[in-house]
C-alpha cells in the first residue's frame, strides 16, 4: 500500500514537473539566427547599442524594436545563465556590434562631433526620428484612452528633466583622484544606470554620465598618459563593469514580466520616452555649448546642412521601418 502510495506521489511529481518544463519551453522565444541577414541585424543593433553611450539621445533599444528584436534581447540577457548556449549564440553578434560600435563611436564619430558636431546630431537625430514609427506600431492596435495618455507624456518628460537637470544643474565635473570607498559603490550604482539606459528606449546614457558630471572624465580617462599617472580608473572601470552586468541581467528580467503582463503601459510609456530622448539630442550641454559658439555664419551653415542630413536620415530610417513591415506582411 505504501509503495504503490509513494510511486504515485512519485508520478504526480513528474508529471507536475513536465507541466512546468512545458509551460517553460511555450514561453520561450525562438533566438535562433535563420541566415546570415538576421545576423548581420544583430550585429547592427549591438553596433547602435555601443555608440548610443558616445552619442547623446541614439538609442540601441529603440533600433532592437525597427528589427522586432527587444523582446528576443530582453529575454536573451535575463535568461543567460538559465539557458546558457542558446541565449550566449543570439548575443555574440550583439555583442561584437556593440563592442565595435563603442570604438567607432569613441575614436571616430567622436572625432566627427568635434569637427562638425551639429552636423552629426542632425544625421542621427533624424535617424532617430525615421525610426519612430516603429516604436508606435507596438501600440496602435490599442485605443487610446487617459491612462495611456498620462504614460506617454511621463515618459516624454523624463529624458528632457535629465537633459535639464544637466544643463542647468550646475554639476562640477567630478575626478577620479582620491577616491574613497564609497565612490566605489556610486560607480557601481552609475554603471547599473547605464544598463538602464541601454535597455529602456528613449534614456540616454550619455545624458545620465552628463547629469552626473562624469561623462568628460570618463572620455579623457581613456589614454595611455592617463592610465599611467592614474592607474586606479581600471578599478573605475571595473565597477562600472559590475554595476552594468548586475543592471543587465536584472533589469531585462523585469522589463520582460512587464511586456508580458502590461504590454500598452510599458510600450506607450517606451513611446514618450523616445520621442523625448530625440528632443534632447538638440537640448543637452555638449549642443548648448555648439549654439553659444556659433556666429551668424556658422549658424547659417550648421543649419543648412544639418537640416539637409536630418530628411536624409528620416528617410533612411523610415525606408527601413516600411521594408521590415512589409517583410512582416509577408
Amino acid at each position: 500500500m505504501d509503495n504503490s502510495t509513494n510511486n504515485q506521489n512519485n508520478e504526480n511529481k513528474f508529471l507536475k514537473q513536465a507541466e512546468i518544463e512545458s509551460a517553460e519551453n511555450s514561453n520561450e522565444l525562438d533566438l535562433t539566427y535563420k541566415n546570415s541577414c538576421q545576423i548581420t541585424k544583430g550585429g547592427i543593433l549591438g553596433f547602435f547599442i555601443g555608440l548610443a553611450v558616445i552619442v547623446p539621445g541614439v538609442s540601441g533599444s529603440a533600433v532592437a524594436i525597427i528589427f522586432k528584436m527587444y523582446e528576443k534581447l530582453l529575454y536573451a540577457i535575463g535568461n543567460i545563465f538559465k539557458r546558457f548556449k542558446k541565449c550566449a549564440k543570439f548575443l555574440l553578434p550583439i555583442t561584437i556590434g556593440a563592442l565595435a560600435g563603442f570604438v567607432i563611436g569613441f575614436f571616430g564619430v567622436r572625432a566627427l562631433l568635434n569637427i562638425i558636431p551639429f552636423i552629426i546630431i542632425c544625421l542621427f537625430a533624424g535617424l532617430m526620428f525615421g525610426a519612430y514609427p516603429a516604436v508606435t506600431d507596438q501600440i496602435k492596435s490599442t485605443k487610446l484612452n487617459a491612462k495611456y495618455v498620462s504614460l506617454f507624456i511621463v515618459g516624454l518628460i523624463i529624458p528632457i528633466l535629465i537633459s535639464v537637470f544637466s544643463i542647468y544643474g550646475n554639476v562640477a565635473q567630478q575626478t577620479f583622484n582620491n577616491l574613497q570607498f564609497y565612490h566605489y559603490i556610486l560607480f557601481i550604482i552609475v554603471g547599473f544606470l547605464i544598463a538602464l539606459t541601454q535597455l529602456v528606449p528613449g534614456l540616454s546614457a550619455t545624458a545620465l554620465l552628463m547629469s552626473f558630471g562624469f561623462f568628460t572624465p570618463l572620455m579623457n580617462s581613456v589614454s595611455l598618459t592617463y592610465f599611467k599617472s592614474n592607474p586606479s580608473i581600471f578599478i573605475v572601470y571595473l565597477c562600472l563593469i559590475v554595476g552594468f552586468v548586475i543592471g543587465l541581467l536584472t533589469i531585462s528580467k523585469g522589463l520582460s514580466g512587464l511586456i508580458k503582463k502590461h504590454k500598452a503601459n510599458t510600450f506607450y510609456t517606451i513611446a514618450g520616452l523616445s520621442l523625448g530622448s530625440i528632443i534632447t539630442m538638440f537640448f543637452n550641454p555638449e549642443v548648448m555649448a555648439i549654439y553659444t559658439a556659433w556666429n551668424l555664419t556658422s549658424m547659417v551653415r550648421d543649419l543648412s546642412i544639418g537640416i539637409i542630413v536630418f530628411i536624409i536620415g528620416i528617410l533612411l530610417s523610415y525606408w527601413f521601418v516600411r521594408f521590415e513591415r512589409k517583410k512582416d506582411l509577408g
